[in-house]
């Protein structure tokens, strides 16, 4: 089963962006989304950001991942 986590872009760079995962700040590829802001909500898996999503989006990820855990 494959994961993929919602996350809060904190910064971009070249090719890369800081993004913020429950607390948790990592970098990772940002090359397969185009106008990717700060402030903007991502899907990552195996460190790449692989779909821009809604706050929307984030925040039922989030519930779910709770209601797992």
């Amino acid at each position: 089963m494959c994961v993929g986590l919602s996350a809060k872009v904190v910064k971009i760079g070249d090719g890369v962006a800081i993004v913020d995962a429950g607390g948790a700040k990592r970098e990772i590829a940002s090359q397969l989304i185009e106008d990717l802001e700060p402030g903007d909500y991502v899907m990552v898996h195996a460190g790449v950001a692989i779909a821009k999503i809604t706050d929307e989006d984030e925040n039922e990820t989030d519930q779910l991942m709770e209601d797992l855990f």
